[in-house]
């Protein structure tokens, strides 16, 4: 009997003798009949007891699987925000500082609204717990809760939602807690399965546009990549183990989620493959053994499973990307669609250094219309807004946004794309910590083709407390260069870092805060021109955007 009808019951048998009435003080007053008795009582609610089980299951049905997918359309990824690792201490709590570790701005309402009038139509939200849960896995209120407003966001601006289990996996030997082994599995089911009760509890009640991702990129107790022991060359045991272990993974977060009810009975539930592998590429006969050996788990509900894989094929030669893509897909519809589910690349985008923004936006378009063509969902990794430009919020990469959308809609749709070459941006940063570091440039520079990098801030810094470091193609291989005033240029030297530059830094040499404002940053061709960079956070900073 719940409390309300209780209270309910007992106001009806004591009115047999009194008359009740209930005061807008929040006082309940009871007179006899003769009106001379006058008792009050405050009213105090009981406190909120604990989310149970709700075995009547969701009020209305869910869509299947296979129709989530075709309803949530082209999708993108919150990328390197709330999965972020580093947080500049270990207070799991203070939610601000682990998102924007990573150097992207807080996330607001306006980013989901910009991506939902772009075209895109769901957002996945990766989320890192480990380090935001106590020793006794409750995961901290602070993060829950921001966790929660995210998604809140994303559902708002009417988006479909993908929340998951991310850098708990991976190659991280100190914070990846989940490795898929079968000692793995036994040490952390309790674990994995509590944290996925505390996630699950706390959105039961949320609709069909919210769907569970189980676990991101998991690997074997070697952190091989590919296919299980791909860094021990091939062990058939170790892999078996490892394959064995995704599977019971993946049944513990569908059994344990189902266990919770509500909406829950029947939400739509993502499993990832080891590693998340696509099966792609022919160099080697294992690469497929995670298609294969992956299975549908067991459900009380039929049609409410989804299947995911990441792709990042390089795009150099459209052709052989269209032949090697072609054939992953291939391989996906053969092995996981067939098991009665369809397929979503929660990941993608390309490992390509440097591809030309020509190819990019052919392979963008090509591979999200193909995907659709075949039923297939997908999520574009991060780097259409990155950083700062989520602040305004813009495209960083406008292009290529709209080949997406356009490859998904169709060429005749006409996206709503806002362009930061619309504004007039400055960066204002602080760097925090010793040898903390400012991204002048972090993508990799072809050293034939560039010689250098002009800078200039709003003033100039005291001698000693600033340097520029490059990083070169190898480790080890960096360049140092000082520099006097506001503006400096500083040229690469290819003795010391080898053909490419994989980013160029601003770094803090000393203790204490320092602030500067950053109003513009270039690459110098070898023909004196200039084509204008993209600063952002490296490590140990934050920034602000002014835009003017």
């Amino acid at each position: 009997m719940t409390r309300f009808r209780l209270l309910a019951l007992l106001v009806c048998l004591f009115a047999a003798s009194t008359f009740v009435s209930c005061m807008p003080d929040g006082i309940i007053r009871f007179e006899d009949e003769d009106g001379k008795t006058d008792v009050e009582t405050p009213v105090t609610p009981d406190p909120e007891p604990e989310p149970e089980p709700d075995p009547d299951g969701p009020a209305l049905p869910f869509e299947s699987s296979f129709e989530a997918v075709a309803n949530m359309g082209v999708g993108w990824n919150l990328g390197n925000t709330l999965e972020s690792l580093w947080g500049g201490d270990d207070d799991g709590r203070d939610w601000k500082k682990w998102e924007t570790g990573w150097g992207q701005a807080v996330t607001t309402p306006g980013l989901m609204t910009m991506m939902r009038d772009a075209g895109f139509g769901a957002i996945r939200v990766p989320v890192s717990w480990g380090v935001h849960m106590d020793a006794d896995g409750k995961v901290y209120d602070e993060w829950m809760n921001r966790v929660n407003e995210v998604v809140d966001y994303v559902l708002d601006a009417g988006l479909y939602c993908i929340i998951n289990v991310h850098h708990d996996t991976g190659a991280d030997e100190e914070l990846a807690w989940l490795v898929s082994s079968p000692e793995g599995y036994a040490a952390e089911k309790a674990r994995f399965e509590g944290l996925w009760r505390q996630i699950a509890l706390r959105f039961r009640d949320y609709d069909q546009r919210l769907l569970f991702e189980s676990y991101n990129e998991m690997l074997d107790r070697n952190r091989s990549w590919c296919f299980a022991s791909y860094n021990v060359g091939y062990d058939a045991e170790l892999s078996a183990g490892a394959y064995e272990a995704i599977n019971d993974y993946a049944q513990s977060f569908v059994d344990v989620v189902r266990s919770t009810g509500g909406n829950n009975a029947v939400r739509n539930l993502v499993v990832n493959t080891y590693g998340a592998c696509s099966g792609a590429g022919d160099w080697n006969p294992h690469l497929q053994d995670p298609l294969k050996e992956m299975k549908m788990p067991s459900d009380k509900v039929e049609d409410h499973i989804l299947f995911q894989v990441h792709s990042y094929p390089h795009i150099d030669d459209l052709g052989a990307m269209e032949r090697e893509v072609g054939r992953m897909l291939d391989d996906l519809e053969k092995y996981l669609v067939s098991l009665g589910g369809p397929v979503i690349v929660g990941e993608w985008g390309t490992f390509s250094e440097n591809p030309s923004l020509e190819n990019y936006c052919y392979y963008a378009g090509w591979f999200v219309s193909e995907c659709k063509r075949r039923g297939i969902g997908t999520f574009h990794w991060m780097s259409l807004s990155d950083g700062i430009y989520r602040s305004i919020p813009c495209f960083s990469h406008p292009e290529l946004a709209e080949a997406i959308v356009k490859g998904y809609h169709g060429d005749g749709f006409v996206p709503v794309i806002p362009d930061a070459d619309d504004l007039t941006l400055l960066y204002r940063f602080t760097w925090k910590n010793l040898w903390s570091e400012v991204n002048l440039c972090s993508s990799a520079i072809d050293l034939s083709e560039y010689k250098g990098i002009v800078f200039e801030l709003d003033k100039a810094p005291s001698e000693g407390t600033l340097h520029v470091k490059v990083y070169g193609e190898e480790d080890g291989k960096e360049q140092y260069s000082g520099f006097e005033g506001a503006s400096a240029s500083i040229y690469f030297d290819r003795s010391a870092l080898g053909s490419k530059a994989q980013r160029v830094t601003l770094q803090k040499l000393v203790e204490g805060e320092l602030s500067y404002t950053l109003n513009r940053v270039a690459l110098i061709r070898n023909d004196g021109t200039e084509e204008e960079c993209v600063p952002s956070v490296f490590w140990g900073c934050s920034v602000e955007l002014v835009a003017i």
